[in-house]
């Protein structure tokens, strides 16, 4: 059985860092493109950043390019997202998700994706 679990969240000032993390298990993620999206108050889920497992590739929001860096710890299972100057607006709730077989421009643009954690919560004070 897949199972995402994030972690990491929580409160931080503006200018701030957290660093969040996604524990893979239930199965191999070599051939997995992996990817962080997040939801504030509305029902919009929205993409941040995406990595493909095996060579790395990886993506991310205007909005978080320079700031974000998504990263794959192979030893460990996890994917990470190390958030560094954080902003008011990028307070949502984190969560990571898993598809196998895209690339990150791909799941960049889709909707619907195989596999998601519970999210994890961050919150960023001005």
């Amino acid at each position: 059985q897949v199972q995402l679990v994030e972690s990491g969240g929580g409160l931080v000032q503006a200018g701030g860092s957290l660093r969040l993390s996604c524990a893979v298990s239930g199965r191999t993620f070599s051939n997995y493109t992996m990817g962080w999206f997040r939801q504030a108050p509305g029902p919009e889920r929205r993409f941040v950043a995406a990595i493909n497992w095996r060579g790395g590739d990886t993506i991310y929001a205007d909005s978080v390019k320079g700031r974000f860096t998504i990263s794959i710890d192979d030893r460990k299972n996890t994917v990470d997202l190390q958030m560094n100057s954080l902003k008011p607006e990028d307070t949502a709730v984190y969560y990571c998700a898993a598809d196998p077989g895209l690339t990150p421009a791909i799941m960049a643009r889709i909707k619907r994706h195989n596999y998601w954690g519970q999210g994890t919560q961050v919150t960023v004070s001005s």
